[in-house]
């Protein structure tokens, strides 16, 4: 070899042993900064590879009446879920996985086998109802790939949830065919049971997923995407009593997702339970004499509330039509939650709190107590009422042929209720005594409406109670200005008329009726209503306990409110009262009737409903307080559509009253409807 052939030889050697040093200088530089620069991060991941976080649901708490009968409690039911992590990560693969997850949900049950003695045998367990069986969340294998996908991209161990209410042997078929579903898991959940149902599920309410527009804000309280809400009643209102808070159990699993150990685990805290002011067995009593009466009617809408006048407690609260709360426990099908949403009578609509209605007659209280206490009238004041009032036009004092008439209810009967006072005007309920004593005729100056519109907030119109259940409407007290904003006309006296008898545009809810006749029985005290009694953790030690709490007292004094009793207590046993029929033995009741006209087209036909002499459809109300001389409980009565208060709504309260006081049937003697509003 030449000298020149060994030099270029040697510079290739020394080129070797220079690249391979660099190459290990760039390994080790390398390993370098995996281990030491970023091996937190990398051991981190590969600890989130191997660690799985599980919740462990906190114990929603106990919802009890007021004698401690459970209205909400928890059971255990099977949910089927997607874990994207664990699915395969083909499309076509994933999809298959789902659907064939997807049909074993959607058949029949697989045949269970049962030991009978020393044989075998196989049965087939019953087809579900619909409501019954799994709940879907996704229409189709598409959909729930999709949501899938998304996951991925930010949280591919959280679970979707996929199927609920899945019966006991579905899940089990599902657990063996585990191997051969990878990323299926299926899970026991908590979910809510309602065992009183229909019953009370106005008050109690549902629950449910978290709505999407809400998402963001509870999962910022803490919350999983996955977990269910209060939606509705007391579930909504005290969802953060009820909830608890969940704990956590770390698992560590294998490549294949089985579980290899538990690292540790952090238990739930239940939730505290409540206890309801409400009676139960007692709901469950109005509830049947309410059906009944509207059945018999032929009404589909009505309401009973029971209120103990001394601290303002709810005792029961009926609104018909109702649905059962156990439908939305675990998820309710697309089926029957259209039906329920396109009733029109609004079954899910809590009308005691959210339906709003005419007064009529119920209002007639306001407006003599308003009254009296502005020096409009004294008790002994008397005014001459016919069966008619012509109100002359303000333009055209002269001309009669201007006048407009207003008709008292006792004029289809053509009678009239002559020289009466405020007392006598509530026992027979004379609108024309409180036409001219809230809007003035001729020389005399009636309230006004303005101050009408005072002391009807002063008893609760027009102003949400505060009870602690979602949905309450405020109800409307209209006034010149509101009428001048919203229609751009004037006020007129015949708007004073018609408001001063709970007409024109009053709307008021049933809560507020009878929240302001418990103020008229306990002395001018308007209380909160209240549905809540107590909170009570797990141990039963009481942790928050509701004491009566005053709105206001009414400004009016004693001495008016005794003129208003003695005016109810007409209304039932004077002669010419028009609830005498309410009357029971051994119990002093004071009440008011109440029937308002209103405005519906409840055939489809197009046009505002009319009888055959073209009167409005009218509701039926009732009030009332006993026992007269020691009051202990108000009631209000309404019936949607349901026609004279004397005739419908007073019968109901009858019923409703003696079973709260323990009236003996034997002694009852149903006693004929009286003519009247």
């Amino acid at each position: 070899m030449s000298e020149r052939a060994a030099v270029r030889s040697q510079i290739r050697l020394y080129l070797l042993f220079l690249g391979i040093a660099v190459a290990f200088l760039l390994l080790v530089y390398q390993l370098g900064r995996l281990q030491l620069g970023k091996g937190q991060v990398y051991l981190s991941r590969s600890r989130e590879n191997a660690i799985r976080i599980v919740p462990i649901p906190a114990p929603r708490g106990i919802i009890y009446d007021r004698e401690h009968r459970i209205l909400a409690r928890n059971r255990a039911v099977f949910q089927v879920q997607l874990i994207p992590e664990s699915l395969p990560e083909d499309e076509e693969e994933g999809m298959a996985v789902i659907s064939r997850t997807l049909a074993i949900l959607q058949s029949p049950p697989p045949p269970v086998l049962v030991r009978m003695g020393g044989t075998v045998t196989t049965t087939v367990p019953t087809a579900s109802p619909p409501e019954e069986g799994p709940v879907l969340r996704f229409e189709d294998a598409a959909a729930a790939w999709a949501r899938v996908s998304q996951e991925r991209m930010g949280a591919a161990y959280r679970p979707v949830l996929l199927a609920t209410k899945v019966p006991r042997a579905q899940a089990l078929l599902l657990e063996e065919l585990r191997t051969t579903l990878p990323g299926v898991r299926v899970f026991p959940w908590p979910t809510r049971e309602y065992p009183t149902g229909a019953l009370t599920s106005h008050v109690v309410g549902y629950m449910g997923p978290i709505p999407p527009s809400l998402a963001n804000e509870y999962q910022m309280r803490g919350y999983r995407p996955d977990q269910l809400i209060g939606l509705s009643g007391v579930e909504a209102s005290y969802e953060d009593v009820l909830r608890g808070q969940d704990g956590e159990r770390q698992l560590v699993v294998d490549v294949r997702g089985h579980v290899v150990r538990v690292l540790g685990e952090r238990p739930p805290v239940p939730g505290n339970s409540v206890i309801l002011t409400l009676d139960a067995e007692l709901q469950r009593k109005v509830t049947e004499i309410l059906q009944r009466h509207l059945k018999e009617v032929g009404a589909h809408s009505g309401v009973v509330i029971l209120e103990d006048v001394r601290t303002g407690a709810i005792l029961s609260m009926v609104s018909l039509p109702t649905f059962d709360n156990n439908w939305f426990a675990g998820g309710i099908s697309a089926k029957r939650y259209a039906e329920l949403l396109n009733d029109p009578w609004h079954p899910l609509v809590n009308h005691a709190i959210s339906g709003i209605y005419p007064p009529g007659s119920t209002f007639k209280m306001v407006t003599a107590s308003g009254a009296l206490e502005e020096g409009v009238i004294t008790p002994r004041t008397r005014i001459m009422t016919e069966g008619e009032l012509w109100l002359p036009n303000k333009y055209f004092p002269d001309d009669p042929t201007q006048a407009q008439q207003f008709v008292c209810w006792i004029h289809k009967y053509k009678g009239k209720h002559g020289l009466i006072n405020v007392e006598q005007a509530l026992e027979v309920s004379c609108d024309i005594f409180f036409y001219i004593v809230g809007g003035g005729y001729k020389e005399f100056q009636g309230l006004g409406n303005e101050r009408l519109a005072y002391y009807a907030h002063q008893f609760g119109y027009g102003e949400k109670t505060g009870i602690a259940l979602p949905g309450e409407h405020k109800g409307l007290i209209p006034t010149t200005r509101w009428k001048r904003l919203n229609y751009a006309e004037s006020w007129t006296t015949g708007d004073t008329y018609n408001m001063a008898i709970g007409q024109g545009y009053v709307l008021v809810t049933p809560l507020q009726v009878v929240n302001a006749t418990a103020a008229i029985a306990n002395g001018g005290t308007l209380y909160r209503p209240k549905i809540v009694y107590q909170v009570v953790d797990g141990n039963g030690q009481v942790v928050e306990d509701f004491q009566p709490e005053v709105i206001r007292k009414l400004p009016v004094s004693e001495q008016t409110l005794k003129v208003v009793r003695r005016g109810m207590y007409l209304a039932v046993y004077g002669p010419r009262g028009t609830a005498r029929s309410v009357a029971l033995p051994g119990i002093t009741i004071a009440g008011k009737t109440g029937t308002a006209e209103f405005a519906a087209d409840l055939d489809g036909d197009g046009r505002i409903d009319r009888d055959e002499k073209g009167n409005l459809p009218t509701h039926a109300w009732f009030t009332a307080f006993a026992p007269y001389e020691d009051p202990q409980v108000a009631i209000v009565v309404f019936v949607f559509g349901g026609g004279e208060g004397s005739a419908v709504a007073v019968p109901i309260a009858r019923e409703v009253l003696a079973a709260y006081f323990n009236v003996p049937a034997h002694v009852i003697q149903q006693a004929s409807p009286e003519g009247g509003d």
